[in-house]
C-alpha cells in the first residue's frame, strides 16, 4: 500500500496541512508514520476527513466528533446527542427546502418586487 505524505492528503481532501496536525492532536486521525520530517499517510484517512468535513458541516464540534469516532453501541448519552442531532438537522433540511423552493419559484417569477409575490412567500411559510 503506498502512503501519502502530508502534502497530498492536505490536498486531496481540501485542508490545510495545519488542519491535519490539529486533527491528529485531536484523536481525529492517525499518521501512518514520517518520510524525513514529513508525516505520511494511509489513504483510507481520506474518507476519515470526509466524515469529520460532513459531521463538522452538520454542526458537530471537533470534541463531539473525536467521541463519535471511537464510540461503542453501549454509550448511551452519545446516542441521545446524535438523536438530538438528527432532529436538528431535519429542521434544517426542511427550512433549507422551503428557501430552494422559494428561489426556484423567484427566478421565474414577474412579480415585483419578488419577495412580495404570494406563491413566493407562500414557500417560505411552510
Amino acid at each position: 500500500m503506498t502512503l501519502l505524505d502530508i502534502a497530498e492528503v492536505a490536498e486531496k481532501a481540501g485542508l490545510a496541512p495545519s488542519a491535519l496536525r490539529f486533527y491528529e492532536k485531536r484523536g481525529l486521525i492517525e499518521p501512518a508514520g514520517r518520510n524525513g520530517l514529513r508525516r505520511t499517510y494511509h489513504p483510507d484517512v481520506l474518507p476519515r476527513l470526509d466524515l469529520v468535513a460532513c459531521a463538522r458541516g452538520a454542526g458537530f464540534t471537533i470534541a463531539e466528533i473525536a467521541r463519535f469516532l471511537v464510540a461503542t453501541p453501549s454509550d448511551a448519552a452519545l446516542r441521545e446527542r446524535m438523536a438530538q442531532k438528527a432532529a436538528e438537522l431535519e429542521e434544517t433540511i426542511a427550512r433549507l427546502t422551503r428557501m430552494r423552493a422559494s428561489l426556484r419559484h423567484a427566478a421565474a417569477c414577474t412579480h415585483a418586487p419578488l419577495v412580495e409575490c404570494p406563491d413566493f412567500k407562500a414557500a417560505i411559510d411552510r
